[in-house]
């Protein structure tokens, strides 16, 4: 009985945090600030030094795979006497302050939702940088997911369809108001958006798994086969130029996951073959073992002289909303 009874309050415990959380959220208001925005909560004097020149060497660092150099995030300081209004509801917030002890604290959703908020402490200068150090790629990695979580929630408010994916490919993508397709074949699809400085695409094909793991050189064989994509199908005005992988420097490539599935993510900077247009792009090259197929989800930018940063991060938040049927 005396154990049926301490179940029953554990459970009764569990319940009333869930349904208090809940509540709490319910409360919060709305987070605010542009993608790619991170407030920074630290005193001047911290700022103006080595702790400061610390956070904007990790988090102001410059962007793999963009032509022109762009911070990884923009950064807006604030002293922690007037952290209040507009800073307190920011969706990305990173406390650093002095303190007794070293610590490293990550929070949810604690002023507004959504919203994730870091807070570095440390007694001396030294023991603040070593927590930056050790736990920067953390929270890198924290704020790049909620962007393209905020950037997804963003497009869903406006979806155009993509029935012509889902036939052709037996995928699922949420695209956003203001894509509309350029180019319909039976096995590739190119999808843009203009706006006054230039556009964004979409590219969707297939290969077979060989295409990608013959030799088992994967940079050079996606290289390949996006240079003859954009030859077959991505022509510039002028006659005789089609888009190709930048051949000065070699793209970034890592490995990942996208649905559970093995992931080449390949990022770099396109070019037209005898013209002078040039951008950056993203690549994905999924592993679907059940189709015999590597699903490619190709996102490119044409934006001269102009940011491309949040242009890429769309993309990206675009093609990992993908979702197999089959």
């Amino acid at each position: 009985m005396k154990r049926i009874i301490v179940l029953f309050l554990f459970a009764f415990l569990i319940v009333s945090c869930n349904e208090s959380n809940q509540n709490k959220n319910q409360l919060l208001s709305e987070s605010n600030g542009k993608i790619n925005n991170v407030s920074i909560i630290i005193d001047e004097s911290l700022w103006n030094g080595e702790i400061g020149d610390s956070i904007r060497k990790k988090f102001a660092a410059p962007v793999d795979g963009l032509p022109q150099e762009e911070p990884l995030f923009n950064l807006n300081q604030y002293p922690t006497k007037v952290f209040e209004g507009f800073a307190r509801r920011s969706r990305n917030i990173i406390i650093v302050q002095k303190a007794k002890n070293a610590s490293f604290i990550e929070k949810e959703n604690v002023y507004a939702k959504p919203q994730k908020v870091f807070v570095i402490a440390g007694k001396n200068n030294s023991d603040i940088i070593t927590m930056l150090e050790k736990n920067a790629p953390q929270i890198i990695q924290q704020i790049k997911a909620g962007e393209i979580a905020e950037n997804q929630n963003r497009l869903k408010k406006s979806l155009i369809s993509d029935k012509k994916i889902q036939d052709r490919f037996g995928v699922s993508i949420n695209i956003g108001f203001g894509y509309k397709y350029e180019m319909v074949k039976d096995n590739f699809l190119w999808i843009r958006k203009e706006f006054s400085t230039g556009y964004n695409s979409l590219l969707v094909y297939e290969v077979p798994i060989e295409t990608i793991e013959k030799d088992n050189d994967i940079i050079g064989n996606i290289i390949k086969m996006r240079d003859s994509i954009g030859k077959e199908y991505i022509h510039g005005v002028l006659p005789n130029t089609w888009m190709i992988t930048e051949e000065a420097y070699a793209p970034y490539l890592f490995e990942t996951k996208i649905q559970e599935r093995k992931t080449y993510e390949t990022k770099g900077t396109w070019e037209l073959k005898n013209d002078f247009m040039a951008g950056p792009f993203v690549n994905y090259a999924i592993k679907d073992t059940k189709n015999n197929r590597y699903l490619i989800l190709e996102g490119f930018t044409y934006n001269p002289s102009k940011a491309k940063r949040d242009l890429v991060l769309e993309l990206e938040a675009i093609i990992k909303s993908v979702t197999f049927l089959k």
